[in-house]
């Protein structure tokens, strides 16, 4: 049977899953808990026979950080499925109620997007938080997570979805997509999957991109920056850089480019390259940055790149609209950050950076759905429809007008028998 028979299946289950109550849901996510905790053991011993496979394989440590799924990483799961229980259904909720005329009333009403395939990559906990994300919203989910974590994969799939099915919710509500060969068939299954996630590089979610019909949220690089305004704090700049480059480097929030206001440079610069050094990070600057210091290496505008890894690219500007300006061109517009005391300067740059998340004297490595309150998330999307940012439970909700009348036909207002009042109520 091919993966395109499953998900036809599962298109007719997502009615069900969608009319599930809020405490059959939870009901779920509080199972799944249970499982993953008495199940523990197993996880990691999947866990372990990948990451074993992956080092014999050469596997970079870059990958390998993301391969582990560690107790300390099944606790944060754990902490996210609690968030996700006790947040409010997002399901159902009216968000526009008018009466049109006498006895017909409009509603908006939210629901789920339907199915929903993500395609992420090798990381054994974003199985878990797309999972419940995609239940809690009463959305069906087909998850295809990368080769090297087959395993952890298939015993965190198999634990969930039978905690799912004794909870009550359909069988058919969550598949798992092995092969790479099944990608090719998922992405021509349009009409039945209503949107694809992808997780991982620039080139695969262009891949995905351009060959399917399906709508595709998500992004591809993650460059994100840094800007050290004239008026920062210095020691509160290095200990938001030190934490966005090293706190977790192979992920897509990790900062990669620092822009260094040009006056502060020169005692700055020094400062920062130190404080970095200990912690095993080589920068990469513009001949101007390596002037200042010496064992930077040289790049030019083209070096500005997502590194995933303990290296971070340096330029120097004259004032916040010349970073702004570098950061809207050669970004990615998924979360940049201003380090500085004034208020002014940290407005116009929150306000004119073009990205899913800007902030001001904190880490990039915040822009994360757990961190937000969402629960967990599915992806970060740096598009600007439907959804921006980490994509939580809101993310992952669509909506549908629903009219109730009696005996209301269109004719009698075209032919001005009866006239709207439109009242909102």
């Amino acid at each position: 049977m091919s993966i395109r028979d499953d998900v036809i299946r599962m298109k007719s289950a997502a009615p069900f899953l969608a009319a599930s109550s809020i405490n059959d849901r939870n009901k779920a996510l509080a199972a799944i808990a249970a499982s993953l905790k008495e199940n523990a053991d197993k996880i990691f011993a999947a866990n372990k026979a990948d990451t074993d496979k992956a080092e014999e394989n050469g596997i970079s440590q870059a990958v390998m950080k993301r391969l582990k799924f560690t107790e300390g990483k099944l606790n944060d799961c754990l902490k996210g499925i609690e968030q996700l229980i006790s947040l409010n259904d997002p399901l159902g909720n009216i968000t526009l109620a008018r009466e049109l005329d006498e006895g017909l009333t409009l509603k908006r009403v939210t629901c789920p997007i339907g199915v929903i395939g993500v395609i992420f990559e090798a990381r054994p906990d974003a199985l878990i938080q797309i999972s419940t994300l995609c239940l809690k919203s009463g959305n069906c989910a087909i998850l295809k997570g990368g080769k090297e974590t087959a395993n952890t994969n298939m015993t965190l799939f198999e634990i969930i979805h039978e905690a799912v099915v004794k909870a009550g919710l359909p069988e058919d509500s969550m598949l798992l997509a092995q092969s790479h060969a099944e990608i090719d068939e998922l992405l021509d299954c349009h009409g039945y999957v209503d949107l694809l996630i992808p997780r991982g590089s620039n080139a695969f979610v262009r891949y995905i991109m351009d060959n399917t019909n399906i709508p595709v949220m998500g992004h591809a690089d993650g460059i994100c920056h840094i800007y050290v305004d004239k008026d920062a704090d210095k020691d509160k700049a290095i200990k938001v850089i030190v934490d966005a480059k090293t706190q977790y480097t192979a992920v897509c929030n990790a900062v990669e480019t620092l822009l260094i206001n040009r006056s502060i440079a020169k005692e700055f610069l020094p400062l920062l390259n130190d404080a970095l050094h200990e912690k095993g990070v080589k920068l990469r600057g513009t001949k101007e940055v390596s002037d200042i210091i010496n064992d930077v290496e040289t790049i030019d505008e083209d070096g500005f790149i997502e590194y995933l890894d303990l290296i971070a690219s340096v330029k120097l500007v004259d004032n916040v609209d010349e970073a702004i300006a570098h950061i809207n061109r050669f970004g990615s517009h998924h979360t940049d950050s201003i380090i500085t005391e004034n208020e002014k300067t940290a407005e116009t740059f929150m306000q004119m950076v073009d990205s899913a998340g800007v902030y001001q004297n904190c880490s990039t490595r915040f822009a994360d759905g757990f961190r937000y309150g969402f629960g967990a998330e599915v992806g970060v999307s740096t598009g600007k429809i439907h959804a921006r940012g980490p994509v939580g439970l809101e993310g992952l909700v669509t909506y549908k007008y629903k009219l109730y009348g009696n005996g209301h036909i269109v004719d009698d207002y075209a032919a001005g028998k009866k006239q709207f009042h439109f009242k909102d109520i």
